[in-house]
């Protein structure tokens, strides 16, 4: 079983930026030649090891709505594989920093959602310009605050995590 290379996950990157099904994501991996359904795959999602899908709706009245993955999910997957190909079980894999990434995709799409929300605000509020430049400019610091937060927890857990003799302090 070959892992996906990273040019075939760039790929699918650009081709599903808004998101894809789970069978896009099984198929990508069985082409590989890896042994694997959607419900391996819902395993992992319930697992904690990969993010939850996202319901959108289908174009035109009553056709019901289908779940879709973040494009995340198919380099955490390749992760997953990975990992499990140099013998770590199910249960290593949860006890790694896998899990907490999960909370902290998550975290940056709240936060990015709560930020687009406020600007939104701003431009729709009849502000004077001085006082919308000042609000905006405040916006977009927090924005990186938060970006940078995240990435020094996520620094932060790949050090409490890693597997005893691993180097992450250049994370």
């Amino acid at each position: 079983m070959e892992l996906l290379r990273p040019e075939e996950i760039e790929r699918i990157e650009r081709d599903y930026a808004q998101g894809l099904p789970a069978r896009v994501i099984v198929n990508a991996f069985v082409s590989k030649g890896a042994r694997m359904t959607e419900a391996t795959f819902r395993k992992y999602v319930q697992a904690g090891l990969l993010p939850r899908s996202r319901r959108v709706g289908k174009k035109g009245k009553h056709q019901g709505s289908s779940g879709l993955y973040p494009v995340s999910s198919v380099r955490r997957m390749n992760a997953i594989r990975q990992m499990m190909a140099e013998g770590l079980t199910l249960e290593d894999i949860k006890a790694s920093f896998m899990v907490f990434r999960n909370h902290l995709d998550l975290a940056g799409t709240e936060l990015t959602e709560v930020f687009d929300g406020y600007e939104r605000h701003l431009d729709k509020k009849g502000l004077a310009e001085r006082n919308k430049k000042e609000l905006t400019t405040r916006l977009r610091s927090l924005r990186v605050q938060a970006r940078e937060l995240l990435h020094e927890i996520s620094r932060f857990g790949s050090a409490v995590t890693s597997r005893p003799g691993a180097d992450v302090s250049q994370s």
